[in-house]
């Protein structure tokens, strides 16, 4: 039987989805040393799809990633559009359902971190956005 390195795993991605990786495992283990416990990464189910659930006290926390290199046009915050919140909203509902949580409070956070190319900036935004007005 054949194993592979993690790091050979990597070398094989687009660079675009290599620096994904990259920033998501960054995110996990800046919000774990903040406290969080990271209970599922890249969870799907059919079309949908969460970067991070994290547990936060009693609080199930959905944490969208958006990495993006220094210097590129916008902000990783720029990629967390009304489409994608409902996106997210739509996954969080799946999971709650799969994982029988709906009891359990919930919010929505963003991870934005930047590849500076010496190392992943992360910076998190609790309660990243709400509820209201969506179409879901």
């Amino acid at each position: 039987m054949l194993f592979l390195h993690p790091m050979d795993f990597l070398r094989k991605l687009t660079p675009t989805k290599r620096r994904g990786n990259l920033g998501e495992a960054a995110a996990a283990r800046y919000l774990e040393s903040r406290g969080m416990r990271v209970l599922d990464r890249n969870w799907r189910f059919r079309q949908w799809e969460l970067d991070l659930v994290c547990k936060d006290g009693d609080t199930i926390v959905f944490v969208e990633v958006k990495t993006r290199g220094a210097g590129t046009m916008g902000t990783p915050a720029d990629g967390l559009n009304r489409k994608k919140q409902e996106r997210l909203v739509k996954a969080a509902s799946q999971y709650l359902t799969k994982k029988d949580l709906w009891d359990e409070p919930c919010r929505f956070d963003l991870a934005a971190v930047v590849d500076t190319g010496s190392s992943m900036d992360v910076e998190h935004v609790a309660n990243a956005f709400d509820l209201t007005g969506m179409n879901i």
